[in-house]
This record gives structure tokens, C-alpha cells and sequence, in this order.
């Protein structure tokens, strides 16, 4: 039988005209996905979980793209991120302090009721029910959760709602996994002042996450004083994570803000690496390739064997139709970094676009690898579909599309494609097991409507 759907990042993929990568929408809502971006906040997380006891692979993170200061824990081992809180945040420490907090959470074993009948729905189904979007999600169970809970505003405050108890249970494990893995807590208290001062600035709504998380004076001067007494009070990361988290920021900053906007705040005459950085993402969403291209240039003449840069290019050559530059700098940024799925996808997209039939081959190789990387990458899936598909491989076409189509949760489209995957695959192969059950799953599904 087929394991549950377990979805990492994405759950389906929309390419945006920006380096973190792909999104998927539910209504106005999205789920942003970059390279670069996931290896960060994975360096972030796995010492905190495993100090937490929790497996870092079955925690499921999630990257919002929402400009609100913001995180939460819901479907069981499901943490979603903001994209403004990224931003805003202006340590690792501070992110850190947040991720440990809300493992906190996970551990202690404080989701709510409706948290813990969520679990086992989609991502996108949660936060578009968390954030008024539920009804988009047609067909969806989850969509459905606002009525099974008894109205979606009664149940926000209470799916959104934790007791000052848990709060302060969720603080002190918090602070327990940091002072483990050697880490000041100053970036979680730097975090609640950050909240203090947006609760004073902005009366026109309540910050979402002190909605969700009771903010009180008793918890900030708990952990004032727990930082103040601990060993690591003055510790901060190395240099190395210093310049991972600003450049992390700057390409959201890039590519979720204007031009103009990322403009003022990265100028040109700041040449540090974060604001080069920022203005190529600026310029190749102005439509200034050959400003966004000399940004790029710059930083790959001073980092030569940073794969993330040449991605860049890679993607801004690709997105201005410059295909065959698109294959040089892809190729490179996977030389560099060989088992990354975005990186192979962006590779074997841009092979499959030149309609070379010499490179089909290599396409469907590049492509093969991000779904044996990643194999719940929906988006990829479509590309080896029809990439096999150009290679009249239909059966295998037919299996990568039936893949697609049950990440989707599409069950009748993945019952149809899986069905006749399986007519034209080896019986007892291991294709033709795939589509099998991939199809029997998928009745079993429908079957539950």
C-alpha cells in the first residue's frame, strides 16, 4: 500500500518569475519553495528537533508566503513558517528561537483538539482554512472543517488558541533545547520584543502570532531571566550562518517586495554579497536582464563554487528565453551541487525546452533524478510526463502523470492514468507495481467520498 502523502514545502508547483522556485496556491495563498532557502532552515531545525526528540525527518515544514510576522504547529508534525517573519527576523538566533518554541509545542503534545483532527489533512487545506481560504479547496475533506468544527471563526480561535500554561511549558522547552545544542536564548526574547513593539505600532489588528500565542510580561521577563543566567547569554553562530540568514532575506526581500522597494533597501553602492544579491532578484523582476546578469556575475567572480548563484542565473537566462545560457549555468549550479531537486529540475527543464531531440535524453535523466530525490514533487512529476511523452515512452508517461495526478489528490484522473500505465508496462515489473498501486490506492480513496 501506499505510505500517506507526505509533503514537504509544495504540494503543487506555479514557476514564479523569482528564484524561490515554485509555489502552490490555494486561493490567494502560497507555499513558496527555493533551494537555497529549504538547505537554511534545515541547518536551522535538525539540532533543535533532535534535541526536542523528535525525528527532524517526519516534521514537515512548510514555507508561507505571507508578509505577517508569523509561525504555527497544526496537523500533527506540520510547522509552518511565514515569509515575514524571515524577513523581519534579523538573526538565525531569532529564527532558531522561534523553531524551538514551537517544537516545544509538538512535544508537549499541546495541539488542540481540532490541531489533532487536522492531522492528516493537506498543508493547504490548513492554511487556507487558518487564513479565510478554506472554501477554495474544492473536494478537499479539510475544506469541509470549518462546518465539521462548528463555524471556521469559532474554530480559528480555537485551532489559533494556546493556554498561557502551554505557553510558558512551550517557553521552558524552548530554552531547554537551546541551552542543549549550545545556543543563547537571546534570539527568542529579541523575537517576543519584536511582538511587544508591533502590539504598541499596529492597532489595527492583532499580530497572528500573539493571537495564536498568548504574549504576557511574565513570559518575557522568564526568559530575560534565563538568558541572562545561562552560559550561552553572549553566544551567537558563527559567521557562516550570519551570511546564510542575510542572504536569505535579501531574496525574499527580492522577490516578494518591489523592485523599487528591494531598491531602496539594498542600494546600489552597498556591494556586500546580501545586496548584490538582492538587486540581480530586483532587476530580473524589472525586466533589466543585463543589470540583473552584472549583479550575478559579480558574485560568482567572488564565489565561483557557490551553486546558488549560478541557479540564479540559470533561472534568469531560462525565464528570458535564453535557453541554451540557461543550460550552462544550470549544469554548473548541479555540478556544484549534485542532489538537490530544484537544482535538477531547473537542469532538465531547460533541456526539455530547447526541443533538441539529442538532449531528450538528458532531460529525462535530469528529471528522473528529481523525482528519486523528492518523490513527492509533483510539479516534477508533470515534467518527466512529458518529457517521456516527447520520447514516446507513453506507458511511462502515463505512470509520472498518474503520480502527479495522486499528489494532487486528483484520484480519479490518477485511477485513469495509472490504469492505463499499467496495460502498456511489464506485469511484475517495478513500473508496472507503481501504477498498480497507485491505482488501488486511488479507488480505496474514492471509494471514502
Amino acid at each position: 500500500m501506499r505510505k500517506t502523502i507526505k509533503i514537504l514545502f509544495l504540494l503543487a508547483c506555479w514557476t514564479l518569475s523569482l528564484p524561490v522556485s515554485s509555489a502552490a496556491k490555494a486561493g490567494s495563498i502560497s507555499f513558496i519553495r527555493d533551494a537555497e532557502i529549504e538547505n537554511i532552515i534545515a541547518l536551522y531545525s535538525k539540532p533543535v528537533f533532535e534535541a526536542a526528540g523528535l525525528a527532524a525527518d517526519n516534521v514537515e515544514i512548510y514555507l508561507v508566503n505571507d508578509s505577517r510576522l508569523n509561525a504555527f504547529v497544526a496537523g500533527g508534525q506540520k510547522l509552518f513558517i511565514h515569509t515575514g517573519l524571515l524577513q523581519r527576523a534579523r538573526t538565525p538566533e531569532q529564527v532558531i528561537g522561534v523553531i524551538a518554541h514551537e517544537s516545544g509545542h509538538i512535544a508537549g503534545g499541546h495541539l488542540s483538539r481540532i490541531r489533532q483532527k487536522m492531522k492528516g489533512v493537506p498543508a493547504e487545506s490548513i492554511i487556507g482554512f487558518i487564513l479565510g481560504g478554506a472554501a477554495a479547496m474544492a473536494g478537499e475533506a479539510g475544506a469541509g472543517a470549518a462546518i465539521m468544527f462548528g463555524g471556521q471563526e469559532a474554530a480559528q480561535r480555537s485551532l489559533l488558541s494556546y493556554s498561557r500554561m502551554e505557553e510558558g511549558s512551550a517557553d521552558q522547552a524552548a530554552i531547554k533545547y537551546l541551552d542543549d545544542i549550545g545556543i543563547s536564548s537571546r534570539g527568542l526574547l529579541e523575537f517576543f520584543e519584536i511582538l511587544k513593539r508591533d502590539e504598541v505600532t499596529k492597532t489595527s489588528e492583532q499580530n497572528p502570532y500573539i493571537r495564536s500565542h498568548p504574549l504576557t510580561g511574565e513570559r518575557v521577563n522568564a526568559i530575560r531571566a534565563h538568558v541572562e543566567a545561562s552560559p550561552y547569554k553572549d553566544r551567537k553562530l558563527g559567521k557562516e550562518y550570519r551570511d546564510m540568514h542575510n542572504r536569505m532575506r535579501a531574496k525574499l526581500d527580492a522577490f516578494l517586495l518591489s523592485p523599487a522597494h528591494t531598491l531602496r533597501l539594498y542600494p546600489v553602492g552597498d556591494n556586500s554579497i546580501p545586496a548584490r544579491y538582492a538587486r540581480a532578484g530586483a532587476y530580473h523582476k524589472d525586466g533589466r536582464l543585463e543589470q540583473a546578469i552584472m549583479e550575478v556575475d559579480s558574485l560568482i567572480a567572488e564565489m565561483p563554487d557557490d551553486p546558488y548563484f549560478h541557479e540564479l542565473k540559470g533561472q534568469i537566462y531560462f525565464e528570458n528565453g535564453q535557453l541554451d545560457e540557461a543550460v550552462i549555468s544550470y549544469e554548473k549550479a548541479v555540478e556544484l551541487k549534485p542532489n538537490t531537486p530544484l537544482l535538477l529540475l531547473g537542469l532538465g527543464r531547460s533541456y526539455l525546452e530547447q526541443n533538441d531531440p539529442a538532449k531528450l535524453n538528458q532531460a529525462i535523466e535530469m528529471l528522473e533524478r528529481t523525482v528519486h530525490n523528492d518523490k513527492e514533487y509533483a510539479f516534477a512529476w508533470r515534467q518527466l510526463g512529458i518529457a517521456y511523452g516527447k520520447a514516446e515512452r507513453m506507458a511511462e508517461s502515463s505512470l509520472a502523470l498518474a503520480e502527479e495526478a495522486f499528489l494532487q489528490r486528483r484520484y480519479k484522473d490518477s485511477q485513469f492514468l495509472a490504469n492505463r500505465a499499467e496495460q502498456g508496462l511489464k506485469v511484475g515489473s517495478r513500473e508496472w507495481l507503481q501504477a498498480q498501486d497507485i491505482r488501488l490506492t486511488s479507488e480505496r480513496l474514492l471509494k471514502k467520498k
